[in-house]
């Protein structure tokens, strides 16, 4: 099945390809996971939109791009489809990497309509007249880059089209109706020529202006009268809708009538998260960004006796929270995904969701700091990029406490370059006065919070990072007893070596040292990036020459640059192998899969020290 099939065809055979395109996806996403509900929710929505607007003559741009598997079968990947999100297979987002019609790569919320603008304003300056369309859903939309791109589009003399895929709300029968017969009215060719002609003929005089702003007046009244304000409309854009994003009859009607509309424009399309797949119409939380599960029941292949970091971090709030009433969770529209969505039933009045805002989640927080609570931030490192600035400028500059809780931190995997946390050591290491810890595994994450509420250090900027992996454990309760107050400050001596290296492990790559024991090194867990636990890394100098960092982030302003930039300063000569990831954009796959590309795993680790003793210090 490709464009071809699909350009032009009648309703009758996009209802036919709609059922083998939904099956499709059902099947592949059960075997390796994915994003599932969204993407079952636009399958008549994508075939009636190529079906008028051909995209290899059209652009079209999906924002954040989690629907964008309709569109991936019909350009040219139907085959392909089946390596989904696997290493070295096609990606789970639009990749201009990957093909010329994935007019806009995308992986975060709101970027679509600011790409279209820019797009659309150097066709005009190549003299090319095409089609603009953006599909944005109502979640991207309440993101701040996506209204400050609506209100660039009347100024920018934009004729953009926007399809707002609404899969959050439902719709009475009466209003879709109504709506429908005015959505033909306004959009139907013959009254936009009349209302052209009369335009004009009303602009030849002073009096028929007059006559026309006086019309123009009536008729906005009107309209408020009986539906109320309407927001596009106040930003100058026409606004259609809503219709039902399941009707392909309808759909295809109105794309046809829309193809030559000479405004910008944006039409509201109620659609069903999930829709065709009864597990995912009744539970669109869970297969938003579904794990494996079995295609006929709907149930996930997740094994008993783990426990996520994000779960265990969540868990680990509540239990401080009840204690301390001062401690107040937001998240930026990831209340199940960070694991706070009991917090947010138990503490109601302790908790916001302020949706894909991650820029005025930092700067809420650092409000309510000024009144003496203590907000924990939970987003996902490569979405808390987009903060950079709030929690320089608004936290740290004002010497407020936040405490950081950084998901997702590291190689997430299958997501790829959009979603991996590779930057936030670094992000956070320029902040002055902030510190950094990085717990090795779940027990760790759960004493270090305790430490950071219990223990009265909750001073400035405070990130912890932990990464988007499985724990075994029993139970949480159990995991709660053992873990216990620490020093979060002081790095851990896990292994005593009599060779003349050191390794300082990052957070939970820890675990992956064990090769590099045949080289009898000291093995040290660094559970604080930030400061530096200069006692013990000055004895550790007294007694090594060699020194080996690694940490699963970038390595420029990583970790090892202030292991090096310390170690210079000692009185003699010491060697510093820094090991992280280089200066590349790290692709999809599974966590194992990348950690081997990118040297981390437990052989890699081993043969890369390996060599640079050979080639640097025994050299030397």
């Amino acid at each position: 099945m490709n464009l071809d099939d699909v350009v032009g065809a009648d309703v009758e055979k996009l209802k036919e390809m709609s059922s083998i395109i939904r099956e499709r996806i059902i099947r592949v996403v059960s075997a390796q996971g994915g994003h599932l509900a969204s993407n079952l929710g636009v399958v008549e929505l994508t075939l009636a939109l190529y079906s008028v607007f051909d995209p290899r003559e059209d652009i079209i741009i999906w924002d954040t791009s989690h629907q964008c598997y309709t569109h991936k079968l019909l350009t040219g990947r139907w085959g392909e489809f089946s390596t989904l999100r696997k290493f070295g297979g096609i990606s789970g987002y639009t990749s201009l990497r990957e093909s010329e019609l994935d007019r806009f790569g995308a992986g975060h919320a709101g970027t679509s309509i600011a790409a279209a603008l820019g797009i659309e304003r150097a066709l005009k300056l190549k003299n090319q007249k095409k089609n603009v369309i953006v599909v944005i859903g109502d979640g991207a939309l309440t993101n701040g880059e996506s209204l400050e791109s609506l209100n660039q589009i009347k100024t920018q003399n934009s004729k953009i089209k926007i399809i707002l895929n609404d899969n959050g709300m439902s719709i009475a029968p009466n209003v879709g109706a109504l709506s429908e017969a005015f959505t033909k009215i306004r959009t139907t060719p013959a009254y936009v020529k009349l209302k052209q002609i009369i335009k004009k003929i009303l602009e030849g005089s002073e009096f028929g202006k007059n006559v026309e702003e006086e019309l123009k007046r009536i008729r906005e009244s009107m309209k408020y009268f009986i539906a109320g304000s309407d927001f596009f409309e106040s930003l100058g854009l026409k606004h259609i809708g809503p219709v039902d994003g399941h009707d392909l009859e309808m759909m295809t009607s109105l794309f046809k009538r829309l193809k030559n509309y000479d405004y910008p424009v944006v039409v509201h399309v109620i659609t069903k998260k999930g829709k065709g797949y009864e597990p995912a119409e009744n539970d669109s939380i869970t297969f938003h960004s579904a794990p494996k599960f079995d295609p006929d029941s709907g149930e996930p292949l997740k094994k008993e006796g783990q426990m996520s970091y994000s779960e265990i971090f969540g868990e680990a709030l509540v239990r401080i929270a009840q204690k301390n009433l001062s401690v107040f969770a937001i998240t930026a529209a990831m209340p199940d995904g960070t694991g706070l969505k009991r917090f947010s039933q138990l503490f109601p009045e302790r908790f916001a969701d302020l949706g894909i805002t991650e820029q005025s989640c930092v700067t809420f927080a650092a409000g309510l700091s000024t009144a003496g609570l203590i907000p924990v931030v939970a987003i996902y490192s490569t979405f808390l990029q987009r903060a950079y600035d709030q929690i320089f400028h608004d936290v740290a500059l004002q010497d407020l406490n936040v405490v950081f809780a950084i998901d997702r931190a590291g190689l997430v995997g299958e997501d790829g370059p959009t979603h991996h946390g590779l930057a936030d050591i670094a992000l956070f290491r320029t902040i002055p006065n902030s510190k950094i810890f990085t717990p090795s595994n779940a027990l760790e994450l759960i004493s270090l919070l305790k430490t950071i509420f219990e223990d009265g250090i909750i001073k400035g900027v405070i990130a912890i990072r932990y990464p988007k992996d499985i724990e075994k454990a029993s139970s949480f309760d159990e995991l709660w007893e053992r873990s216990k107050v620490i020093d979060p400050f002081h790095w851990e001596i896990v292994r005593k070596g009599k060779s003349r290296i050191a390794v300082l492990a990052v957070g939970d790559m820890v675990k992956r040292l064990e090769k590099v024991v045949s080289l009898d090194p000291t093995i040290v867990y660094v559970r604080c990036v930030k400061p530096l636990d200069e006692k013990t890394l000055k004895d550790l100098a007294d007694e090594h020459e060699i020194f080996v960092t690694i940490e699963e982030g970038f390595v420029n302003g990583g970790f090892g640059e202030s292991v090096t930039s310390f170690i210079s300063r000692c009185d003699r000569k010491r060697f510093v192998l820094t090991l992280g990831i280089s200066e590349q954009f790290v692709p999809h796959g599974s966590r194992e899969e990348l950690l081997r590309y990118c040297g981390l795993d437990s052989e890699s680790i081993f043969r890369r020290v390996a060599s640079f003793l050979e080639r640097e210090v025994y050299a030397w």
